[in-house]
């Protein structure tokens, strides 16, 4: 048995596995990274995970792109008949506001460094220079891009529990195999 790269009817393929494992990982990490930076009493350690953050939501943002241009290339299986009208139409509206989020949290981020009056460089990974999106520097510019960050943080970890909530649900209560398909690859050679 040969594993897919892409989705089949009824199962995902390693291509968006490997990418929605990936990007959740980093968008919880950042979260986290993100809750603990703010508080920091140390300047130079605050400094550096900044810069980590920093780093982590270009990758992401890229990751994000590319898992989008998978996903438009690559259909989503099926899911299994025992779901309802209800979640058979919510559940793409929650990936939508998921893909939505994770779009809008790093370019708010990116939009917070660039309109920022400090005007540090953005070296993701100390790998080369990012340049600024081209907006205005100002105190209020660096305030509302500050709170759009934050709020779009919460509102998108709000956006991943409700996620995990239903997967876990599937997985527990229906046991209707929505989660293992996004563990479990699907095959070349299976019939399906």
């Amino acid at each position: 048995m040969q594993i897919s790269i892409t989705n089949s009817t009824t199962r995902y393929g390693w291509g968006a596995i490997i990418l929605h494992w990936l990007i959740a990982l980093i968008f919880i990490g950042q979260f986290g990274l993100g809750f603990i930076m703010v508080r920091l009493t140390s300047q130079r350690t605050a400094f550096e995970l900044i810069q980590l953050h920093k780093s982590f939501g270009f990758l992401l943002l890229g990751l994000i792109i590319l898992r989008i241009a998978w996903r438009l290339g690559n259909a989503a299986p099926a899911l299994p008949r025992s779901v309802g009208i209800l979640e058979r139409r919510a559940a793409p509206l929650a990936h939508l506001g998921l893909y939505a989020f994770q779009l809008a949290l790093p370019l708010s981020g990116w939009a917070l460094v660039s309109v920022s009056m400090l005007e540090i460089p953005s070296l993701p990974f100390n790998l080369f220079l990012m340049p600024n999106l081209p907006l205005a520097e100002s105190d209020a510019a660096e305030s509302f891009w500050a709170s759009a960050h934050w709020y779009l943080a919460y509102a998108g970890m709000a956006l991943v529990v409700l996620h995990v909530a239903a997967a876990l649900r599937h997985h527990f209560q229906l046991r209707d195999g929505v989660l293992t398909r996004m563990i479990t690859p699907s095959s070349e050679d299976s019939a399906e």
